[in-house]
């Protein structure tokens, strides 16, 4: 299966990495606006997860890793890529750029005229998109579709986790994502809207405002107004802790929750979720590859009100995510 990524972002960049080692998948293009001297070298030394372990160069408008190389383009405006001539299955869409849908469409379809076969974005999209959650409504992809949005890295925490304390009934729950800080943020103070956005984000601790609570509604509706979120922007470059407060419908035990979750890492939500009670911090989830890691060690129960903390690298974790629906998408499509 032939891929190609638009926007060489922090997930950009990380699936590039890891689509170069991967059986069955080939990476044919990258497409941004940065000097490609800049993205040769920003893909060969990351400062989350260290430097590339084989040789990387830019040469003649290819980018040349080991053995393999990919062709890379400077186009603003996508439908001028080659993805037919290249023979693109699928376009990964990271700019950020056209999640939206107009009057004449999805923006993404952009990449459907310019030769592509299917368009994965990286992110939930507008509401008019397929949201498809893995692991959660695989289903719904069809060979027909042809634009999806997989959500984005707390949706894919959020969901799995509310789904399973659906089973004793949720009456209302409150989710504060911590999360590392990201590139929507300032380094030092400056002028941004919405102003928090704008403070030092290695200095403070800095809440935001997100757009999870939509989603979730939209993929669990029976839970449409009795569901709020935020995110707490904190000084690490990387990993994330979901804390969930929820108010349960019938009694359970803080036992009965994490062997709820116990048994769903074993079962139906293997390589999905994980569910550990080791005395993790947030550096120690970097590199992992579940979209939540349930901590048995901090669940407890007052009442019926529940506290349920789960870890996830918001990098590492979410690209494994579009990864596993690139291959769900190759049996359907090759």
């Amino acid at each position: 299966m032939r891929i190609a990524i638009n926007g060489m972002g922090r997930i950009g960049r990380l699936l590039a990495r890891r689509l170069l080692s991967l059986e069955g998948i080939e990476l044919v293009a990258v497409n941004d606006i940065m000097e490609p001297e800049n993205l040769a070298y920003l893909l060969r030394y990351d400062s989350v997860y260290g430097t590339l372990p084989m040789s990387l160069s830019y040469i003649d408008g290819q980018i040349m890793v080991g053995e393999k190389r990919f062709a890379v383009f400077q186009q603003g405006d996508p439908v001028k890529l080659p993805w037919a001539e290249l023979e693109v299955d699928i376009v990964l869409e990271c700019s950020g750029s056209f999640t939206h849908t107009s009057s004449s469409g999805p923006a993404a379809a952009i990449h459907l005229r310019a030769g592509a076969r299917k368009v994965l974005l990286s992110t939930t999209g507008s509401p008019d998109l397929p949201l498809l959650i893995y692991g959660f409504n695989n289903h719904l992809l069809t060979p027909a579709v042809d634009i999806v949005a997989p959500g984005g890295c707390m949706t894919n925490c959020s969901t799995h986790v509310l789904k399973l304390l659906d089973q004793p009934g949720i009456e209302s729950a409150q989710v504060n994502i911590l999360h590392s800080y990201t590139s929507r943020q300032e380094l030092v103070d400056a002028p941004h809207a919405p102003y928090r956005r704008g403070r030092a984000a290695a200095e403070s601790i800095i809440p935001v405002e997100i757009d999870l609570a939509g989603s979730l509604e939209r993929l669990l509706p029976a839970l449409k107004g009795r569901i709020a979120t935020v995110s707490t922007r904190v000084p690490v470059a990387n990993g994330a802790m979901a804390d969930f407060t929820v108010q349960l419908q019938t009694s359970v035990t803080a036992g009965d929750v994490n062997a709820l979750f116990r048994q769903a890492a074993e079962r139906e939500y293997k390589g999905i979720l994980e569910y550990t009670e080791e005395p993790l911090v947030s550096l120690d989830i970097k590199g992992n590859t579940h979209s939540c890691v349930v901590d048995g060690t901090l669940t407890s129960v007052v009442g019926r009100q529940l506290k349920l903390i789960a870890w996830f690298d918001n990098e590492y974790g979410y690209t494994s995510r579009m990864i596993d629906w690139l291959f769900y998408w190759k049996k359907l499509i090759i």
